[in-house]
C-alpha cells in the first residue's frame, strides 16, 4: 500500500489497484523524486499533469505538497475509480484542493484541446511501451508543457535510456533500485 510522504496529507494511505495491470512508484522512488522536486521549487503552486496515472500517487503527492492544481489521467477504469477515492482522501487533507481525474488514453488526452499546460509532468508508463510508442508519447507530453516546463519520466533501469523529447533539454537522470528517472526541461 502506497502513502502520501509529506504535505499536507502526509501519513495517509492511499487505496492501490487490484491485479498486477500497474507498477506502483516505491515509496523509496516516490521520496526520492520529490526531495529533488521541491528542492527546485518545482511542487509548490505548480500545475501538475499524472500521465498514466494508476492509483495516482504520484500526482496526489504533488498535490499533498502544495501544487496549486493535479490532473491524473488514467484510461483502467478499476484504476481511475482508485484514483478518485484517493483524491477525495488527499483533497479533505489538503485543504479541498481537488485532483481532477480523466478516464482515457494518455495519447488521447494529449492530443485533445482539453491537455493544457502544466509546469510539470510526470509519465510513468507501463514498461512494455517502448519505441516509437514511448517517443511519441512524450513528444506529446513535451508539447503540453509551459515554457520552462519540466517533464520526469519513470521506466526500468532494464530498459534503453529514452531519446529527449522535441525541444526539451536533459537536466538529469537517477536511478533507485529497479527505477530510472529523466528529467528534461523546456528550455523556453
Amino acid at each position: 500500500m502506497s502513502r502520501i510522504i509529506a504535505g499536507a496529507a502526509a501519513g495517509a494511505r492511499l487505496g492501490s489497484v487490484p491485479g498486477t495491470g500497474t507498477r506502483p512508484t516505491t515509496d523509496r522512488t516516490k521520496e526520492a523524486l520529490f526531495s529533488w522536486l521541491e528542492a527546485r521549487g518545482w511542487c509548490e503552486g505548480t500545475d501538475v499533469l499524472d500521465l498514466f496515472a494508476g492509483s495516482g500517487a504520484l500526482g496526489l503527492e504533488a498535490l499533498s505538497r502544495g501544487a496549486a492544481s493535479v490532473v491524473l489521467v488514467e484510461r483502467d477504469r478499476r484504476a481511475a475509480q482508485v484514483c478518485r477515492a484517493n483524491a477525495a482522501l488527499v483533497a479533505r487533507a489538503a485543504g479541498g484542493r481537488p485532483a481532477r481525474v480523466l478516464v482515457q488514453a494518455v495519447e488521447r488526452f494529449l492530443a485533445s484541446a482539453e491537455a493544457e499546460s502544466a509546469d510539470l509532468v510526470l509519465a510513468d508508463p507501463p514498461y512494455p511501451l517502448d519505441g516509437d510508442e514511448l517517443t511519441a508519447v512524450l513528444e506529446a507530453a513535451a508539447a503540453a508543457l509551459a515554457p520552462g516546463g519540466l517533464l520526469v519520466l519513470e521506466r526500468s533501469v532494464r530498459s534503453a535510456p529514452p531519446a529527449a523529447p522535441g525541444r526539451l533539454e536533459p537536466v538529469e537522470s537517477r536511478t533507485y533500485g529497479e527505477s530510472a528517472l529523466y528529467f528534461w526541461q523546456d528550455p523556453r
